[in-house]
């Protein structure tokens, strides 16, 4: 298996131009929040307490043993991430009528501004190489971060 920081160089040779980097900013977690969304939406019909527990409670969990085996320190920050994901999917499914579409439009948005973010860099998107990339992406973006706040990966 890759090391996190093979994975992140990797992606990073495809994310140089700084117009699709600020596209990723924006896109990654966007594309992980309406996933997160559309998985929120198919109940289990399991409780904890008082809460339904969703498919995206399920492979939420699976996706952070992944970024725990990538990295611990990554998978704290994904986990906040998540936590925040499903926090505000909880709010949108008592505020909206139709949740799917808020989160397909932001889905399919967001997917553009990535082909957009792409053509402009010139390189495919690295998932076309390798499907974990649609993982590396938000831990991509969250080395950043670390980086800036001196946090070791």
């Amino acid at each position: 298996m890759k090391s996190i920081h093979t994975w992140l160089s990797e992606y990073g040779e495809s994310h140089q131009h700084a117009t699709n980097k600020t596209i990723h900013w924006i896109c990654v977690p966007t594309i992980f929040f309406s996933i997160v969304g559309f998985l929120y939406q198919i109940k289990t019909g399991w409780q904890f307490g008082d809460a339904p527990i969703t498919v995206a409670h399920l492979v939420t969990i699976l996706i952070i043993i992944y970024y725990v085996i990538l990295s611990p320190a990554i998978s704290i920050g994904v986990a906040m991430f998540i936590l925040l994901c499903l926090t505000l999917c909880g709010w949108i499914e008592v505020v909206c009528s139709n949740p799917w579409m808020v989160y397909l439009i932001l889905f399919v948005v967001a997917w553009i501004g990535q082909f957009i973010g792409h053509n402009i860099e010139g390189k495919k998107p690295s998932f076309f190489k390798d499907i974990q990339y649609l993982l590396i992406g938000p831990a991509w973006l969250l080395s950043a971060i670390y980086k800036k706040l001196g946090i070791k990966i």
